[in-house]
């Protein structure tokens, strides 16, 4: 038979405890929040590392694979762990474009595009930056939409230096400036309209 001393101590225990374990969990809750935008921040990480090695080298597409990785998982991530937020779409965007600046400038070097391309890209970036100049006008804050055209561009510029071996430069570069155009311009169409994505 065990003391009112004993009990007591018993009783203490039980609660400090059951009182570690809502920290452990509460803890645990708040980190399964955070994966999506670890996710992310890791991209720009590995986006600097690609830097340092040498295209078409198997660190290369190593890295770059992870890159894609990492952009295909953390939106999913996010809606999944009910994470979802403002800064987690901002840091997802400045992610990519570095992703893309860092592709751009380890690629660039090493395969010929065509000067009528390039000058497509130019028009396109302009939309794009007028749309970035529109949106802050209409919303007074930076706002970049995630649609389902501008995913799309996205998996196809990732895929250019995937297909290098086997489509023409040219060719994938087409049908890369066909849809960002029409994702450019669906963008702008949406933010002139209001409309959410």
């Amino acid at each position: 038979r065990l003391s009112v001393k004993q009990l007591r101590c018993i009783a203490v225990s039980k609660f400090q405890f059951v009182k570690q374990f809502e920290k452990l969990k509460y803890v645990g809750e708040r980190m399964k929040k955070q994966i999506a935008n670890i996710m992310t921040s890791c991209r720009i990480l590995l986006s600097i590392t690609l830097l340092f090695c040498p295209v078409f080298s198997v660190c290369f597409y190593g890295i770059y694979l992870l890159c894609g990785f990492t952009d295909m998982v953390d939106g999913t991530i996010a809606r999944k762990t009910n994470s979802v937020s403002e800064f987690g779409a901002r840091l997802d965007t400045i992610s990519d474009f570095i992703f893309f600046v860092v592709s751009f400038i380890k690629l660039l070097p090493v395969i010929h595009i065509p000067k009528w391309i390039l000058v497509w890209v130019v028009v396109i970036a302009i939309i794009k930056i007028f749309n970035v100049i529109l949106g802050f006008i209409y919303t007074k804050k930076l706002i970049s939409l995630h649609t389902v055209m501008n995913k799309i561009t996205g998996l196809l510029l990732f895929l250019i230096p995937l297909a290098l071996q086997f489509i023409e430069i040219k060719y994938s570069l087409i049908a890369v400036c066909i849809v960002a155009t029409i994702s450019a311009i669906q963008e702008g169409y949406y933010i002139r309209t209001g409309q959410e994505v």
